[in-house]
């Protein structure tokens, strides 16, 4: 059996396996902004969900188009930063290429979804993260990379 390793942490001369995680930005606002709901628990979902990263020393990846997207949001970049600077130890900055971007737009018009959306799932497959996200539109990308809820990763 063939074992694809994503990133491998050595420490006092042991290898462990360290699993890669990547966020769409809406699990970001909810673990940030603590978005529950009745009988949907987002933010606590999400919050767990980090817990559990930090304590299995796995890393979150983000990018460029998180930031754009919290940006959106209403967020400037001084407070973007300051969100993301308690979890330092356990984040890893990715920039989408030229190539997934282009890739992105013509995924967005041939299945009808946001952009920014097939953005995402494109930069979870080529960094090979486990996609996080509540968001719908990933089940029309499931030749791209699957979506796992943040509930079910807990």
């Amino acid at each position: 059996m063939f074992l694809l390793v994503n990133y491998i942490n050595i420490k006092n001369n042991l290898i462990k396996i360290v699993e890669k995680f990547y966020f769409d930005t809406s699990i970001w606002l909810d673990f940030f902004e603590d978005r529950d709901e009745p009988n949907l628990p987002k933010g606590r979902w999400a919050q767990e969900l980090i817990n559990k990263i930090i304590k299995s020393d796995s890393k979150i990846l983000y990018s460029d188009n998180n930031i754009f997207e919290l940006n959106v949001a209403g967020y400037n970049i001084y407070e973007i930063e300051m969100m993301f600077i308690k979890l330092k130890p356990i984040l890893i900055f990715v920039e989408s290429t030229e190539k997934e971007s282009g890739k992105a737009k013509d995924l967005a018009l041939r299945r009808n979804i946001p952009k920014r959306d097939a953005l995402h799932a494109l930069i979870a497959r080529d960094n090979r993260a486990t996609l996080v996200t509540l968001d719908q539109h990933f089940k029309k990308l499931l030749d791209i990379t699957k979506p796992n809820r943040p509930q079910d990763l807990i």
